[in-house]
């Protein structure tokens, strides 16, 4: 296989797995510990989930739009 291609397919490899990391940690942390859901009205906790929801996926982005620009 040659070096470019190769080098294609393991970026989008690293791509696909860290997205998917990304989004079991946001689901565990949402749905398995509750923070994702409101009881009667907002915690402190759930608004703490969200603003971390926010900003790691900005964060994401911009990691993923650097390692793909060549």
């Amino acid at each position: 296989m040659e070096d470019e291609t190769r080098e294609f397919l393991v970026r989008i490899l690293n791509t696909v797995a860290i997205v998917l990391v990304w989004m079991m940690a946001n689901v565990f942390i949402g749905i398995y510990k509750g923070y994702a859901f409101f009881e009667d009205k907002p915690d402190w906790t759930n608004y703490v989930y969200y603003v971390f929801l926010i900003i790691s996926f900005i964060a994401l982005v911009i990691h993923l739009k650097r390692k793909w620009k060549l």
